[in-house]
């Protein structure tokens, strides 16, 4: 297996971003998906999915490859990578050749690992009754906000608005219109933990806009998709208890 990436920016900064809810993932690089990384937290309450197309690589020779990878040593490698470095990865028997290519060349080799896990992908039988596509700024704006007052927040669409709402000892609220987001929704409320919709948002960094989708107590689904990438996370809802 060869790929090269010219702008190898999108995956580093993905890694980074995954690397906070798994520390140990299978890559998978074929003909049909591109390069993919599909995992579940250690707790599974979140899942993640991670796709960089074939058409984003200036090269690409892969049969079916499945390589085990500890993601906090390649976050490292490649830091390594400045704005013009372009970047081959190339697998052998136990290892991942690195090439870091600008005014020099820069190898690194990673060792490859076992990793125990399921070949998981995001459920597709789960029923949304709400969509909402927002700007990414507002949604980490509104998590930033809830973080403030709560360790979790609400997502409700009422009378066709989409409310984010936290409440403790404090409270925060952000409301958005039809002016700010579209809305494809019914009337529902849901509540999720802010450690990880903190982690998601520094995805949506990655695009403009952020497609939620939920439903009454289900989980959330978080899309952040452009022509180069897509990611995608699954979050488990927070049920509320009585004592």
């Amino acid at each position: 297996m060869l790929v090269k990436l010219e702008n190898p920016s999108l995956l580093a900064r993905a890694v980074e971003i995954i690397s906070e809810l798994v520390t140990e993932v299978r890559v998978k690089i074929n003909e049909e998906s591109g390069l993919s990384i599909t995992a579940m937290d250690p707790a599974n309450v979140a899942m993640v999915r991670f796709v960089l197309p074939k058409s984003s690589f200036s090269a690409f020779e892969a049969g079916n490859e499945v390589l085990g990878i500890n993601l906090d040593n390649l976050k490292r490698i490649l830091k390594r990578c400045g704005t013009t470095s372009s970047l081959t990865l190339e697998s052998k028997e136990t290892t991942l050749d690195i090439n870091i290519q600008d005014r020099i060349k820069r190898n690194f080799s990673l060792s490859l690992i076992e990793v125990e896990s399921e070949d998981k992908d995001l459920p597709t039988n789960l029923e949304f009754s709400s969509k909402v596509e927002m700007k990414s700024q507002d949604l980490v704006d509104s998590v930033e906000d809830c973080l403030v007052v709560s360790d979790s927040c609400s997502f409700i669409v009422k009378d066709g608005k989409f409310i984010v709402e936290a409440r403790g000892l404090n409270s925060a609220r952000s409301e958005f219109s039809s002016d700010e987001a579209k809305i494809e929704a019914e009337n529902c409320k849901s509540r999720y933990s802010l450690e990880y919709l903190q982690k998601f948002v520094k995805a949506s960094k990655l695009n403009e806009t952020t497609v939620l989708r939920f439903a009454n107590e289900h989980p959330l689904r978080v899309d952040i998709k452009n022509e180069l990438m897509e990611i995608s996370f699954l979050l488990a809802p927070r049920v509320e208890t009585e004592d």
